[in-house]
This record gives structure tokens, C-alpha cells and sequence, in this order.
């Protein structure tokens, strides 16, 4: 059970029911860590503004992102954003395979060089600090722009604040989801 009472699906607040509806209006239903953050609805309103541009806007491929978030999810141990980021990477077009692999990414050889340059940087930005001189130029090395580098870097941090909140508030899975 999460730490904080979800708040109702259909609120009461004006504002915070407009942002739930944002997000139905996306064709998902509603995820419950947004339930957890509308407590706070502008701290929402920020995840929102901060979250969708990364998904959405993005320049670098899906795929690549999706390995990124997977991978972080794995070393911080978020099986909420695991179960969640499955789903979004196979549609991405991420093979189950290289799923099945991820643990070992570095002497896999499913993975280019390419996704190795992006899994580096998970590791690298979910166990911290931050990413290495090395790490950064060998996304350069492997065709990635300054932009890119941002959308990247940016995505595995803002995914590793999602596993810190998924956990510190123990936001359970939505009805009809399992960890498997």
C-alpha cells in the first residue's frame, strides 16, 4: 500500500482534476504516482511540464530512450517504472531479448555500440553522480550532438528522481498489473 492515501481519481480540485483529464486526454489511464503527486497539484503540474516533453519532444530515438529508462529502473530497483517502461520499450521496438539482457549490457552482444554509449549512461547517472568525461565522449563518439546529450542525460535523471519518489512513497503497481 503506498505510504500516502492516493488522491480520488475524480478530485474535487478544479485544477487538479484538469490535469487528471490531460492525461486521459494522452489515451493512458491514470497512472497512480499522479494520484500520490496531486496531493501537491503544483508539483504535478511541473512533473507534467517536465515528464511529457521528455516523451514526446525528445529528437532522439524512442528505442534508445526506453533502454536508457530500463536500464535505470533495473539498477535502482523501480519495478513499477520496470513494468511500466517494458511495455513502452517493446512497443519501441526493443526486443525481449535484449530486455532479458539488460543486466548484463556490457558484454551482451545484442546491443550496438551505440545503445552500450546509452547504457553507460544510465548506470552512470542512476548510480551517481553524474555521467563521466568518458561516458559523454563516447555518446559524442558514437554520433550523438550536444541536444541529444542533453535529451539523454535528461531523461536518465529525471527517471532516476521517478525511482526515488516510486520508492520513498511505495506507489503500488495499478490494478491488474504484476511485476512479472
Amino acid at each position: 500500500m503506498s505510504r500516502l492515501q492516493m488522491v480520488p481519481a475524480e478530485p474535487q480540485d478544479p485544477a487538479l482534476r484538469a490535469m487528471f483529464d490531460e492525461v486521459r486526454s494522452r489515451g493512458i489511464p491514470l497512472p497512480n504516482p499522479y494520484r500520490v503527486i496531486g496531493h501537491a497539484p503544483p508539483m504535478l503540474r511541473a512533473w507534467l511540464d517536465f515528464a511529457w516533453p521528455l516523451r514526446l519532444h525528445a529528437k532522439t530515438p524512442r528505442r534508445l530512450r526506453e533502454l536508457l529508462i530500463l536500464r535505470g529502473a533495473q539498477v535502482s530497483g523501480a519495478g513499477y517504472e520496470w513494468v511500466h517502461h517494458v511495455t513502452m520499450a517493446l512497443a519501441a521496438g526493443v526486443t525481449q531479448a535484449q530486455i532479458d539482457a539488460l543486466a548484463g549490457w556490457e558484454h551482451a552482444t545484442l546491443f550496438s555500440a551505440q545503445e552500450k554509449a546509452v547504457l553507460r549512461l544510465a548506470d552512470e547517472v542512476t548510480r551517481g553522480p553524474g555521467a563521466s568525461d568518458a561516458c559523454i565522449d563516447a555518446l559524442r563518439r558514437h554520433g550523438f550532438g550536444d541536444a541529444e546529450i542533453v535529451e539523454l542525460t535528461l531523461t536518465a535523471s529525471f527517471y532516476v528522481c521517478v525511482s526515488r519518489f516510486l520508492q520513498s512513497m511505495d506507489v503500488e503497481l495499478e490494478e491488474g498489473l504484476d511485476h512479472d
